[in-house]
């Protein structure tokens, strides 16, 4: 059973200073925001349908572990788009079976995320979004890659390069990642 708890033993990318922190908050603040902001605003979108969950997954990492290769830009936005591609093809090849549709969505966007070295987990939920989402996100069909993926990855992505710059202990994107043996 002790064995069982070290596994738990305390592993982190950043460190645990209060500017770090501070930062974090601020940028995922910013970031959030911004999306809802220029969805309301500019977009139209009033009730905020289109600002999906997944976006608050790319915040954690963007925002909170700015080391991990999974949060470099190359892996935000490309991760969101293919995935998001991979979502709406797989909605429309297996919209009848829902089940179905729903695992090969996200398998499917991890492989492509994999071959392509852009991984990225919140990814997974924006294919997963594709097929589960609203009436509103099906009618998209292939707009949704545009609008909301594109444009939300991009706005955490500019938030992301100012926010994470400002302090002189906080670099973004990591420039100090083995390019071979990442996803960067």
């Amino acid at each position: 059973m002790k064995n069982f708890f070290k596994q738990f033993k305390k592993i982190n990318t950043e460190p645990l200073e209060r500017s770090n922190m501070i930062w974090s908050w601020i940028g995922s603040f910013l970031g959030i925001m911004s999306i809802t902001l220029i969805h309301s605003n500019v977009l139209g979108d009033k009730d905020l349908s289109l600002v999906i969950g997944s976006f608050g997954a790319s915040a954690v990492l963007v925002y909170g572990a700015i080391h991990s290769p999974l949060a470099q830009p190359r892996n935000l936005i490309g991760g969101h788009i293919l995935s998001a591609l991979v979502g709406v093809v797989s909605y429309k090849l297996f919209s009848g079976n829902i089940l179905l549709c729903s695992a090969f969505a996200v398998a499917t966007a991890i492989l492509v995320m994999q071959l392509t070295l852009t991984l990225h987990p919140p990814g997974g939920a924006t294919a997963l979004i594709a097929v589960i989402g609203s009436n509103h996100i099906h009618e998209l069909g292939f707009i949704y890659i545009l609008y909301p993926v594109s444009t939300g990855a991009f706005i955490l992505l500019f938030i992301a390069l100012l926010v994470n710059n400002v302090s002189k202990h906080r670099h973004y994107p990591n420039k100090t990642i083995n390019i071979k043996n990442s996803f960067l």
